[in-house]
This record gives C-alpha cells, sequence and structure tokens, in this order.
C-alpha cells in the first residue's frame, strides 16, 4: 500500500463503533474507506452532516450533497442534514469525538499550524479552529516531511496557528506519536524501520515507548 494509504488505515483502526468523527479535506476524508465492516462510525461534515456516507457511484450523484470540502457524498439510513449554526453547536458543545485533520505543522507541545503559508492564497481557516477545541481528541494524519524532505514535526510551529497544545496524536506512514506533557512518544513505528530513522527525519525530539508496536500490525481492513 502506498504512504497515504497506510496513515488512513492505521486512522480508521482507532476509530470504535458509535463514534462520530469529522474528517478534514485532503488525505483525512480516505479513512472513510477503511472503517472496518459492522463498526458503524457516525461522520459529521461541518457544513451540516451526520451520518456521511461513501462517495456516491455516477448514478447516486446528487450536487446538493457534498462535505466540507466540496467533494460528493452519500448520507446512511439515518442520517441527516441542517444549517451551520446547528453542525457548529454541535461541534462547540463537545459533541464530536474525534477530528482528523492534516496538517502543515505540528509540534511538540500540540500547537497546529494547517491553514496558512504566508504569501499564498488560501480559502482560510474554516471550521478547523473549532473543530480542534471542540474535538474530545484531535488526530493529525499527514505525511512526515514537506515534499523537499524538510521535517513538519517541529520543536516549535513557525506559520500561523490554527489551534495551540489540542493534537492529541500524530498519524504519519513512519508511525503513531503521542502528545504528552512531558514531550513526543512515539507509540509505533512502521515495518522495516527504526526510533533512529523517525528521529533523523523529526525536528522535534522523541521518546519511544517501552513497548514500542509495529504499526502494520494495528491496521483497520486488511493491514499486513
Amino acid at each position: 500500500m502506498n504512504q497515504r494509504e497506510l496513515i488512513a488505515r492505521r486512522v480508521a483502526a482507532m476509530l470504535g463503533d458509535g463514534d462520530v468523527v469529522n474528517l478534514g479535506i485532503g488525505l483525512p476524508t480516505m479513512v472513510a474507506d477503511y472503517i472496518e465492516p459492522g463498526i458503524n462510525v457516525i461522520f459529521q461534515s461541518e457544513n451540516g452532516f451526520l451520518g456521511l456516507g461513501p462517495a456516491p457511484q455516477p448514478d447516486e450523484f446528487d450536487p446538493d450533497l457534498v462535505n466540507a470540502g466540496a467533494q460528493p457524498v452519500t448520507i446512511k439510513k439515518g442520517g441527516s442534514f441542517f444549517d451551520s449554526a446547528l453542525s457548529f453547536g454541535i461541534i462547540r458543545g463537545g459533541h464530536i469525538d474525534f477530528t482528523v485533520l492534516g496538517a502543515l505543522e505540528v509540534d511538540e507541545k500540540g500547537n497546529l499550524a494547517n491553514w496558512m503559508i504566508p504569501g499564498k492564497m488560501v480559502p482560510g481557516m474554516g471550521g478547523a479552529m473549532d473543530l480542534v477545541v471542540g474535538a474530545k481528541k484531535v488526530i493529525v494524519a499527514m505525511e512526515h516531511t514537506t515534499k523537499k524532505g524538510q521535517p513538519k514535526i517541529l520543536r516549535q510551529c513557525t506559520l500561523p496557528l490554527t489551534a495551540k497544545e489540542q493534537v492529541d496524536i500524530i498519524v504519519t506512514e513512519m508511525g503513531v506519536i503521542e502528545v504528552t506533557p512531558e514531550g513526543l512518544v512515539l507509540q509505533e513505528i512502521a515495518a522495516g524501520l527504526t526510533p533512529e530513522q523517525v528521529q533523523n527525519v523529526t525536528a522535534a525530539p522523541l521518546k519511544v515507548a517501552s513497548d514500542l508496536k509495529v504499526m502494520n500490525e494495528m491496521l483497520a481492513g486488511g493491514g499486513d
């Protein structure tokens, strides 16, 4: 499997029956494709949906049903749609169990920068600032480095922040990292890698869990 699929499968395995989950645009939307059969995860979209289903087949396409990233979606039986005021009432009221977001940078204190690169045109922060504060747990799902191979996990974010000290877990193609008051802890590592290899492309120091697990063995939906 490719790197993005590995990340999405690992995040999917963290979600349980009855969880209410918001998926950010880009890579996080792939998580919905790897939920284990029989597990009912309720996906929420901040533009006003609860109970999102998979992407539609060509004959199911409805131009009025799109997620917050303007991607076509379906609604599962029992799902609902409503206005943005109610949607953000759900988010701000603490009713979202997990939000899964991409990131430009994350640092060792759990600060998140995922909405702006100075000098480039951006659509705005959107609902991310509400989601990272309102959700019970924040998972960052991203590739470990930039396209130029530079670390995205830093000692301190350099880009404008989306939120301060809100990230709980970072999932990349190299491993699963927990954000703790004592710093970043490498809890799982991708098969074939060593902690030293992960540290070499991580600007923040990593502590290695005493019971370090192999990430691939924890996957959802038919991992290795």
